[in-house]
């Protein structure tokens, strides 16, 4: 009798737009998957295409309930960011879906992109350049801040906003500091204060803050956690920087604050609308720097997020665990 051959399980990439996903194909093609790449964000085609996938691969494709509650061989759904906002995880966990995401990876390169956009907006460097054979002797009408006498504030103080507060700790002459989520102990607080940051309520770090970075995940709770009201408790004329998602920040509200000068600047490197169009009303007012979603990349991220994200696949199968710690955790 011949035997039939085993069938290998079926790993699908929806989407992968910053980073080839060459090396983890082939890493998953070495530990005997079947790979597919779908080069689409669509649900329903997601929903057509990857019939019979056991692991899903994701960037930044939405996977919503119909998609998972679809695909009934699903076992992961393993994604190459921190951010898990676009997945219905309450959906994949009522289907015994594994969610994992990539914690930790681009700590240090995000939080070097937040303080590239604090000195940046600080030092108003588009004005400067701006001004290049036009006029030499020019200056903005307020002029930078020495930032030895201000205060930095973070919302979110998990490895980003933490890993932040050690770069910035030598420049700023105080750091504030809330999170929702944080663990309010001694440990906790005596971290952060060996970090520099003095913990503190949240209305507290936007009236204190002449700097205010943010560092939160997508929650409904923090959904537009910056919008009129909380613009209106900012110190006039603070920096605001996001890197964390553009969805943080009511868009109306920021644009209204920077023409009336409540906020000076801002540096963005997160939008609420992702590709952003050229007339995206943050992008063309002269008082942003917006960099396209880039805060992540590195030389040594490109590598390791396609690695990682493939590897959680192949610990899954292979252990019962993934590599990294899961978002959802089925079991």
């Amino acid at each position: 009798m011949t035997a039939v051959p085993e069938q290998k399980p079926l790993a699908i990439y929806t989407d992968n737009e910053d980073i080839d996903p060459t090396p983890g194909i082939r890493l998953l093609e070495g530990h005997g998957f079947e790979v597919r790449f779908l080069e689409t964000l669509d649900p329903d085609r997601i929903l057509a295409e990857a019939q019979g996938a056991q692991a899903l691969l994701v960037g930044y494709a939405p996977i919503p309930e119909r998609v998972i509650a679809g695909l009934p061989d699903l076992r992961i759904i393993s994604l190459v960011s921190m951010g898990f906002d676009h997945i219905d995880l309450d959906a994949a966990r009522a289907a015994g879906v594994w969610v994992t995401n990539l914690p930790g990876v681009a700590t240090e390169e995000v939080a070097t992109h937040a303080l590239g956009l604090i000195l940046a907006t600080a030092r108003d460097l588009p004005f400067f350049e701006r001004v290049i054979g036009v006029d030499w002797n020019a200056r903005p009408a307020v002029s930078p801040a020495r930032l030895s006498q201000k205060t930095l504030g973070l919302i979110g103080l998990g490895r980003i906003g933490a890993k932040l507060a050690e770069f910035a700790s030598p420049l700023f002459g105080a750091i504030v500091g809330y999170d929702p989520h944080l663990a309010r102990n001694p440990e906790a607080a005596a971290r952060l204060a060996s970090l520099g940051v003095r913990l503190a309520s949240f209305d507290e770090v936007l009236a204190s803050a002449d700097v205010l970075s943010l560092h939160l995940p997508l929650t409904p709770e923090t959904n537009r956690i910056i919008n009129a009201d909380s613009i209106s408790r900012m110190k006039p004329g603070s920096y605001l920087v996001n890197v964390s998602r553009g969805q943080l920040i009511d868009t109306p509200a920021l644009v209204e604050a920077l023409d009336s000068g409540q906020i000076t600047a801002a540096g963005l490197d997160v939008l609420d609308v992702e590709p952003a169009p050229a007339d995206h009303p943050l992008v063309t007012h002269e008082r942003t720097i917006v960099t396209p979603h880039v805060g992540f990349l590195s030389d040594h991220t490109l590598a390791e997020y396609i690695r990682i994200q493939a590897q959680n696949v192949i610990s899954l199968f292979e252990t019962g665990e993934p590599e990294t710690a899961p978002v959802v955790d089925p079991r």
